[in-house]
């Protein structure tokens, strides 16, 4: 199992952190020299740091590839289109497999035959789009060193459970040694956007672990929105919550809208501190702000009649919902 050299200093500085770039800039030169690297851009900090790494250090011949399964939050494929192919000029190629991936979840209520079906469709879209490439060597992953602890040195996100055996890439990993700390003051070095670098917790399967039970187009949608709204808002709080979101169960209630009884959705904020994600604590929300988010959510996202707030902890409950 590799291990972080005892010597390799916190990386707590800009300084620190420009230092970490350069040896990395180097090592990876070294390693690939002019082949080409495929990296699985999803746009969370720890691929985003590592595409930012390898433009700068091989240029074009990084070939990230987005997959946009309709479970990312609002913006966020748009963000990293922007940030990475209009900004830094990366060799991007997206891909817009919304459709494929949510007919495949149509009807299935079960979590985890939700997350296989999730993980097994990006899987088969990687391996299509790197079927159609040529010259590719090397895969690039944003594995941390908490990951190598946890999980014996495969990263679950990243590589998506494993890829395909006809794709037997040569790793690069330059952020292996790294604590999330540590790659979130790399990627501010790297001139990546706030919104990127600070960006929270996302499950793997995205908004489709949000959207309660079986997956319908319209309450995802509805999840989508409602989240924007709880992310501006929560966001405003001073110290910011160590993660905040909101979910949408399958179920539906009595409402009433102008003067005519209908059936909508509840949404279900919630907002937790933790240290370890293995313990959790819910946040205080000012009632003011509660009842600002459940205003701007009743009136502007369409289906929902009701807005919870979830005060559990963990444990006994998980911190996301399925």
């Amino acid at each position: 199992m590799d291990k972080r050299p005892e010597t390799m200093e916190r990386i707590t500085t800009r300084a620190l952190a420009d230092k970490f770039i350069e040896e990395q800039l180097a090592e990876i030169k070294a390693q690939v020299g002019d082949k080409k690297v495929l990296l699985a851009l999803s746009g969370g900090v720890d691929s985003s740091v590592v595409a930012a790494l390898l433009i700068k250090a091989i240029g074009d011949n990084l070939v990230c590839v987005h997959v946009n399964h309709g479970l990312l939050r609002k913006g966020e494929p748009e963000m990293v289109v922007k940030v990475f192919k209009e900004e830094l000029g990366a060799n991007l190629i997206y891909v817009d497999a919304v459709d494929r991936f949510l007919d495949k979840l149509a009807g299935v209520d079960d979590p985890e035959t939700k997350r296989k079906i999730i993980g097994k469709e990006f899987i088969d879209v990687f391996a299509e789009e790197a079927a159609k490439l040529e010259g590719i060597e090397f895969l690039g992953q944003g594995t941390i060193y908490p990951d190598i602890l946890e999980s014996d040195g495969v990263k679950a996100h990243h590589n998506v459970g494993g890829l395909p055996e006809d794709l037997q890439f040569e790793l690069v990993e330059p952020v292996k040694f790294l604590y999330k700390d540590e790659v979130r003051v790399v990627g501010s070095a790297l001139g990546l956007p706030d919104s990127m670098v600070y960006r929270q917790p996302f499950p793997g399967p995205g908004l489709g672990v949000r959207c309660v039970g079986a997956i319908t187009r319209d309450r995802l949608e509805a999840v989508r929105e409602a989240d924007a709204i709880v992310r501006e808002e929560i966001g405003k709080l001073e110290p910011t919550p160590w993660q905040y979101f909101c979910a949408i169960p399958d179920f539906q209630s009595t409402g009433i809208k102008d003067g005519k009884r209908y059936m909508g959705w509840a949404v279900v904020i919630r907002a937790i501190n933790t240290v370890d994600a293995v313990t959790a604590e819910s946040v205080e929300i000012p009632w003011e702000m509660l009842k600002r988010m459940r205003d701007r959510i009743i009136e502007t996202v369409p289906g929902v009649n009701r807005v919870f707030w979830d005060i559990s902890d963990k444990p006994v409950s998980t911190i996301e919902f399925e």
